[in-house]
């Protein structure tokens, strides 16, 4: 049995084939390149350039004949808003708009005061934070009903639907969600003079239909809890450390369980995912890279990639001790994006390259271990084995090596390059059986 799984990211669009006894089987990715310029703050892209690209990709593996289903996943929290037919009113606010980073008034921003008037905690480029301050701007678009992510979106499209649904997952990326009752909190929404129809309702029935292919559509799930699914297999006894542009480790726990260092979502059918991300991740390695860059054109006058130069000092350097402690909060955290990085215990011996490298590369990993520290002391249970995705930590096994030692666990690598993707094709599988 085969099925199609489709990753709507910010900046590249996945497809993948899922054989049920052979793992992925064909891929393909595309530039996601649909974004539209806006005021400084704003992070927009054309959901009708999304939603060609991914018809293009959907109609070529279509004509392998043999899929039993489609599952979708995509950016969470960002949202673009539908008039009454299903048609897009609006561009899509992703979930890097950072309209609720603006200041509401001198002591507060728009994700601070929505915070406080509700008592959800919500961050900017969530959707109903998007939502609220459109409501009180008026900048919500004619004729608009509703509003849904773009996986959402490109779900009701593909399955033939005028409306959209979601799911525990997407609908908890939105915020102002119940997560124990798996519903929107309609008084807290209706509270701040938000209208709860404009809200996506929750789907309990997995099959939205065929639509426009001759295989059922699947409902979509968040693309952090398919990547999940992707890269472990299924498996959830796995502790999950993804180290891209950003940084995240997740874990998944049966029981609800809250920690003040990590974010608990939905797992698809049932359980918790406990996630605990960092703005910076990998960037903290290339900020580091692009800080040699500068440094040699400032010598030399050439403007030459220093990646290949860190990676052979990390070789020739191994092991190395006397680090200096360093903290990869150069873009703050989604609770406090004031919060800056720093560098200290530095001594006239270890400020040299390779100390910095190996320091920032020890932060990148001592900031997620705080967060699974944090899980941990919430009651959480210590997993079996660990997985790395990645390409941070795929093309660095110097980085490896210190997550390795800092969690105190082995460190296995997806074999799925595509995870999000991947875990949505697992998900239609799952229920397509």
């Amino acid at each position: 049995m085969k099925t199609l799984g489709l990753d709507i990211g910010t900046t590249t669009i996945s497809a993948i084939i899922y054989d049920e006894a052979r793992g992925v089987m064909d891929s393909h990715t595309i530039k996601n390149d649909s974004f539209i310029e806006g005021r400084s703050w704003e992070r927009l892209q054309d959901p009708s350039v999304i939603w060609e690209k991914a018809l293009s990709l959907v109609k070529d593996f279509s004509k392998n004949g043999d899929l039993s289903a489609m599952g979708l996943t995509g950016q969470m929290h960002g949202i673009l808003y539908l008039d009454k037919n299903g048609n897009p009113t609006s561009p899509l606010y992703t979930w890097q708009d950072g309209r609720g980073n603006l200041p509401y008034d001198e002591d507060s921003t728009w994700a601070t005061h929505l915070s406080r008037l509700t008592g959800h905690s919500i961050c900017s480029g969530y959707g109903a934070l998007t939502h609220y301050y459109n409501v009180a701007n008026g900048l919500v678009p004619e004729n608009s009903v509703a509003f849904c992510t773009i996986h959402d979106y490109l779900a009701m499209k593909f399955s033939g639907r005028k409306t959209p649904v979601t799911d525990s997952t997407n609908a908890a990326s939105l915020g102002l969600y119940n997560p124990l009752n798996n519903c929107f909190d309609q008084e807290a929404i209706q509270g701040v003079g938000m209208d709860i129809s404009f809200f996506p309702d929750l789907c309990r029935n997995p099959c939205l239909g065929k639509g426009l292919f001759d295989f059922p559509i699947f409902l979509p799930i968040g693309d952090n809890q398919a990547a999940f699914l992707g890269s472990t297999g299924g498996d959830t006894d796995v502790l999950l450390i993804n180290m891209g542009t950003g940084g995240q480790v997740a874990l998944y726990s049966a029981d609800y369980i809250q920690s003040d260092s990590m974010e608990t979502r939905p797992f698809p059918d049932g359980g918790w995912l406990l996630v605990g991300a960092s703005l910076c991740g990998g960037k903290s390695y290339a900020l580091l890279e692009n800080f040699f860059r500068e440094t040699v054109k400032m010598v030399t006058g050439k403007d030459i990639s220093a990646y290949d130069s860190m990676m052979a000092a990390l070789d020739e350097s191994n092991p190395i001790g006397d680090i200096p402690q360093v903290s990869t909060l150069f873009l703050g955290t989604r609770q406090n994006p004031h919060l800056r990085g720093c560098i200290s215990h530095l001594t006239d011996k270890n400020f040299t390259p390779q100390h910095l490298i190996w320091g920032i590369m020890q932060g990148m990993a001592d900031e997620l271990h705080s967060m699974y520290r944090g899980f941990l002391y919430s009651g959480g249970k210590s997993p079996k084995k660990m997985v790395g995705s990645g390409n941070g930590l795929r093309k660095n096994p110097h980085l490896r090596k210190i997550f390795e030692g800092t969690f105190a666990l082995p460190m296995i690598l997806s074999e799925n390059n595509e995870e999000a993707a991947c875990g949505a094709a697992i998900y239609a599988l799952k229920h397509c059986r």
